[in-house]
């Protein structure tokens, strides 16, 4: 915990040198506007010459399921909706992509619900957030924010032309890269001058009819999740291809009945323990966690171990 203590210290000094640029946020009035580092990704310029794959980023589970969109715990997963993740410096998003009643499959219906429909029922009963509204407010966050690269992981239950479809009409099919097996990943500079700075994964399976959307069990993998207490979090590869360089850390508990647990969300995203376990992994497996993912994103601060890990050039 020492050496956490020490990248913190770091981190701190560089901001107030100006060595690094913070993620700057986009709600602010114009004449307020703090000025941005155009040399920058993702905040840093450091990050502007490593490869998508040797860049943390932190990621919010289920980013669309929070009390903002009016979705409440159970089902919640967050309080506050993307403005304010994006605000604070999110740049990867899991989501799940439903239709709104099943049977009724259309496009118009896809909505972003959390759940499965193995209950015979579409999860979206609890609550649902318009997938293409959703996607055309992250495609206007990324507009204000052209040197920021962005991730999504999708949960997909529709067709994917109707997926494929709903991109399209965010205007965020055209920004997504796409990643040929075993190729390495391009830069963040490069995928931003290239104006592919979206890089989407989803959890179905590969489809050569969509190579833009990548299979997460293919392209990357991932450690366990929702675990009980901190102590059992590790990270060993639960799902996926540990061979490839991407790959998610999760970093949520759970509670009663297996669900996320909200009342500790402090513990888990506390920021010297998401450093001490990011940089286990990285020992682990000689490389920086590419998602740092967690629930209640607004307790903890997950962006500033993000930063941490990033402007670190080794583990140890």
């Amino acid at each position: 915990m020492q050496g956490c203590a020490r990248v913190l210290c770091l981190t701190a000094l560089l901001l107030m040198s100006g060595c690094v640029t913070p993620t700057v946020p986009l709600n602010t009035a114009e004449d307020d506007a703090p000025m941005v580092d155009e040399n920058a990704c993702n905040g840093l310029v450091v990050l502007c010459a490593r490869m998508y794959d040797e860049v943390t980023f932190p990621e919010t589970h289920n980013a669309f399921s929070t009390h903002d969109d009016g979705i409440f715990y159970p089902a919640a997963n967050h309080q506050t909706g993307l403005l304010a993740q994006w605000n604070a410096g999110m740049r990867a998003f899991m989501i799940d992509t439903h239709y709104e009643n099943l049977g009724d499959e259309r496009v118009e219906t896809v909505r972003l619900c959390h759940g499965d429909d193995d209950r015979g029922f579409s999860p979206c009963t609890y609550g649902n957030v318009d997938a293409e509204s959703w996607l055309s407010q992250l495609k206007g966050l990324m507009d204000g924010s052209p040197n920021d690269v962005v991730t999504l992981l999708v949960e997909n239950y529709v067709q994917p032309d109707h997926l494929k479809t709903v991109f399209e009409n965010a205007a965020m099919y055209d920004l997504a890269f796409v990643h040929s097996m075993n190729d390495p990943w391009p830069t963040l500079g490069e995928l931003i001058a290239e104006q592919t700075p979206l890089v989407v994964f989803w959890e179905q399976g590969p489809d050569l009819a969509h190579p833009w959307i990548h299979d997460f069990l293919t392209h990357s993998w991932t450690t366990n999740f929702a675990e009980e207490n901190t102590e059992d979090m590790n990270c060993d590869p639960l799902r996926g291809d540990p061979e490839q360089e991407v790959y998610h850390m999760n970093n949520w508990l759970r509670g009663p009945l297996g669900l996320s647990d909200p009342s500790r969300g402090s513990e888990a995203n506390d920021v010297d323990f998401l450093i001490e376990r990011a940089t286990d992994c990285w020992i682990q497996h000689g490389k920086r966690p590419t998602f740092i993912a967690v629930d209640w994103w607004e307790d903890g601060d997950v962006v500033a171990a993000a930063l941490a890990i990033n402007q670190m050039e080794s583990p140890v």
